[in-house]
């Protein structure tokens, strides 16, 4: 054989190699790099539970539930009078739609709610 006719053969062992090689470690690259994409996505999976596991225990205490009915829904005891307190620039804020519909406090007829609506306004 000549040295070009090894030359040619070399190379052409060395591309059958390469391709051989190329779509295996492609394959290797990209499994490994989804691989750690799922390993974050699992860790904030975890640290998720973790805070609703979390919160779950919070809720699960009958004194934080009482908390935070009386934060959000401005719910009180019966015989507590309730307050609220305007602070400037409280105007502009909806408060309607931040109050929780419900029965009133003092348990009167529908009929004599709209009346005293009507005389005090």
């Amino acid at each position: 054989m000549t040295g070009t006719r090894r030359a040619a053969l070399f190379a052409m062992v060395l591309c059958a190699l390469a391709l051989s090689i190329a779509v295996p470690l492609r394959t290797y690259l990209s499994q490994r790099d989804e691989l750690r994409d799922v390993g974050a996505e699992q860790q904030k999976l975890r640290e998720q539970v973790a805070a609703l596991e979390q919160r779950k225990a919070q809720l699960n205490d009958p004194a934080y539930v009482e908390i935070e009915a009386r934060k959000r829904l401005r719910w009180v005891r019966p015989g507590e009078t309730p307050y609220i307190v305007q602070l400037p620039g409280d105007e502009s804020r909806n408060t309607e739609s931040e109050r929780p519909s419900g029965k009133p406090a003092a348990q009167r007829s529908w009929y004599e709610e709209l009346w005293e609506s009507v005389t005090h306004k």
